[in-house]
């Protein structure tokens, strides 16, 4: 019996390895895409919004996308499996860019709300990758599984911003016009990729053993810890860059330090993928995560200390370091906490506690941002670290108890 457990693992890892490398490979094309409605979002809204105020409603309302696609998603998933679900979210991310581009064209602040929040629920189809990466993987595989996805936004990270500053003038007189039409490109060749993903459904005998109530999850302890760390490291990080490249440009920097601000951020987010999940299996993911919050508290100490652009680079460099350590920890911690045929309902559902405490926090971002400035977004980093730190320390305590 032994051996056939141990058989079933190695294949299984095997299987989580080459879903890795696809998954990685589309997300690097997938956060090109994303990479431009995040970095032009706020300047384009400012220029066609009504209000001003307004400037950030496109970043939020990609983010309202991200979360009405959660479920939908995580139910496509369990009915027409992987694949099928992760292409349904590429055809989105190919209309965002069209969408984009037309309301640059047309000068409708309507068009790029559309877009915006096509582009969130083809980023809620990436976010599911790292889980449909971990389903095959043992318990030791899942948090490199997880971080091997994520590499993929190295990729996303270097050449998104480039084929931004690249393209943001080439056909004049609208800027971003050009972007927007390869941020569907993008698109279409992450999708390409993606025909080759291979994740099967739960077993039949997996599946005929049912499920918890859902209730019952979320009533775990370490459930609940998870979720507060992946809300706080993720609501965190998207409040502060929402409002970032609207910040730099008021402070008197250009489009283009916004642009690479952005690209120092995610490539924060993303190169430390690289060794992530070896710090998780070494340390263990309560450190790591603890590790993340107080990352992210140190961004917010940066970006009060000053208003140069070193201050905004370095700031949002930390913020998406933190970012990784909280998000992959949390990650991992969720699957620690669900059985194989629940893992498509737990997974959905707890994306949707995630981006839907997001989406209200990076409302809240543009309100404190035109109200009270970008000192007040940066003050609001620190109450959110507390909370998550509590609950995660509370979880620790009582698992070392447990285990004692």
């Amino acid at each position: 019996m032994t051996a056939i457990v141990e058989t079933d693992a190695k294949t299984g890892d095997q299987l989580a390895r080459r879903n890795a490398v696809i998954l990685a490979i589309a997300q690097t094309f997938g956060l090109a895409n994303n990479v431009t409605l995040i970095a032009t979002a706020s300047i384009v809204g400012a220029m066609l919004a009504p209000d001003k105020a307004l400037a950030t409603l496109p970043a939020s309302v990609y983010v309202v996308g991200i979360w009405a696609g959660t479920i939908p998603v995580g139910l496509l998933a369990a009915r027409l499996g992987r694949r099928t679900s992760c292409q349904i979210g590429t055809g989105f991310g190919v209309l965002s860019g069209l969408f984009c581009a037309a309301a640059v064209y047309f000068g409708s602040f309507a068009l790029l709300l559309i877009g915006a929040f096509a582009n969130g629920f083809y980023s809620a189809a990436q976010q599911a990758y790292r889980f449909a990466a971990a389903d095959t993987a043992s318990e030791a595989f899942k948090p490199k599984a997880i971080s091997w996805v994520l590499m993929g936004g190295v990729g996303g990270a270097l050449f998104g911003p480039q084929l931004l500053m690249l393209t943001q003038d080439l056909l004049p007189p609208y800027l971003f016009l050009a972007s927007y039409f390869v941020q569907s490109l993008m698109a279409v060749v992450a999708g390409g990729i993606l025909a080759f993903l291979d994740v099967p459904k739960p077993t039949a005998s997996a599946a005929a053993g049912g499920g918890r109530p859902l209730r019952e999850i979320l009533r775990q302890p370490r459930f609940v810890a998870a979720v507060a760390c992946g809300v706080a490291s993720y609501g965190i990080m998207n409040m502060v860059m929402t409002s970032a490249p609207l910040a730099i440009v008021m402070c008197g920097h250009s489009t283009r330090d916004a642009a690479l601000g952005i690209q120092w951020h995610v490539l924060g987010m993303f190169v430390p993928s690289f060794f992530t999940g070896s710090l998780i299996a070494r340390f263990g993911v309560e450190r790591v995560i603890a590790a993340g919050l107080v990352l992210l508290a140190l961004s917010a100490v940066v970006d009060l200390s000053g208003l140069e652009r070193a201050h905004f680079w370095t700031g949002l460099t930390l913020l998406g370091i933190g970012w990784n350590f909280g998000f992959i920890g949390a990650t991992a911690m969720v699957t620690q906490c669900y059985r194989p045929q629940e893992r498509n309902t737990v997974q959905a559902f707890n994306d949707f506690l995630v981006f839907g405490t997001m989406a209200i926090g990076s409302f809240a971002s543009g309100g404190l941002l035109a109200t009270y400035g970008w000192t007040w977004v940066n003050n609001m980093v620190f109450p959110m670290v507390a909370v998550a730190a509590t609950l995660l320390a509370w979880e620790w305590l009582r698992r070392r108890t447990y285990l004692a």
